[in-house]
């Protein structure tokens, strides 16, 4: 059952504070009140991402298209929810470590917690995002991601904990992700066949094959599929009967 903060911290005021760094790398601290005019993309990582020989966790930096930058993970799992919202186009920008959220719990014990991701949405609205998988999620860890939902009330931005995502979805989308670079793009012109060929739906190789030599298209073919200037069914496997056809965004996304 969902707790709100005053519930998690008792009767008192949990205290909430905001810390971060801001573009020059200066700590900053601000109360709620401030929360609604902060832009948490601006922000820079609270948390360094760090290797060590023999540590269980695989952190790492995912180059991101839609930022045009890296984006730092500290567990493959991470790394798959950065993919897949560097692939959603309603995301316009992307940053993990924003900030502490500092409070008090009901024993009056200061506490906080760092957020995995913040994304900008093309609505404008911001969403914080901690990802942990549901069989991973301590007491501590609930009563941590409820005051953060409530905090994140307060600035008016949405907050979502996301857990494994679905395994065949993850790794079309994988795929696609290598082809996410602009020079994936192919030669002039090359974008406008393709679209023409899967004015209506085709088989992904067949399409390919009516535009010229496969191995010369299929790179633009998938990067326009990352782009969803071209869009398949992602939640069965690819292969090369799948039937893809031209998508909502004519230029591509990004």
């Amino acid at each position: 059952m969902r707790q709100d903060a005053r519930a998690v911290t008792g009767d008192s005021d949990p205290g909430f504070e905001l810390c971060f760094l801001d573009a020059d790398g200066d700590e900053r601290r601000e109360l709620p009140a401030a929360w609604p005019g902060l832009w948490p993309e601006t922000f820079m990582p609270v948390r360094e991402f760090r290797w060590a020989r023999g540590q269980k966790h695989l952190p790492g930096l995912w180059w991101s298209a839609t930022t045009g930058s890296h984006v730092g993970y500290e567990s493959w799992l991470e790394r798959d929810h950065v993919m897949l919202l560097d692939f959603d186009p309603q995301v316009t920008m992307l940053v993990a470590q924003p900030f502490w959220l500092r409070w008090r719990d009901g024993a009056g014990r200061s506490r906080r917690h760092a957020p995995d991701l913040f994304a900008r949405m093309a609505d404008g609205c911001g969403v914080v995002i901690d990802v942990r998988p549901d069989d991973r999620i301590e007491q501590r860890d609930a009563e941590a991601f409820d005051v953060t939902k409530d905090a994140c009330g307060l600035a008016g931005w949405g907050f979502r904990r996301v857990g494994v995502p679905d395994p065949v979805l993850a790794a079309n989308v994988a795929w696609l992700a290598r082809y996410r670079h602009p020079r994936c793009g192919g030669w002039p012109g090359l974008a406008r066949l393709l679209q023409e060929i899967f004015a209506e739906p085709a088989p992904l190789m067949a399409g390919a094959a009516a535009a010229g030599d496969p191995m010369a298209v299929l790179p633009a073919l998938f990067h326009l599929m990352w782009r969803h200037a071209l869009a398949a069914d992602l939640a069965v496997r690819l292969t090369a009967e799948t039937l893809v056809v031209a998508g909502t965004a004519p230029g591509g996304a990004r």
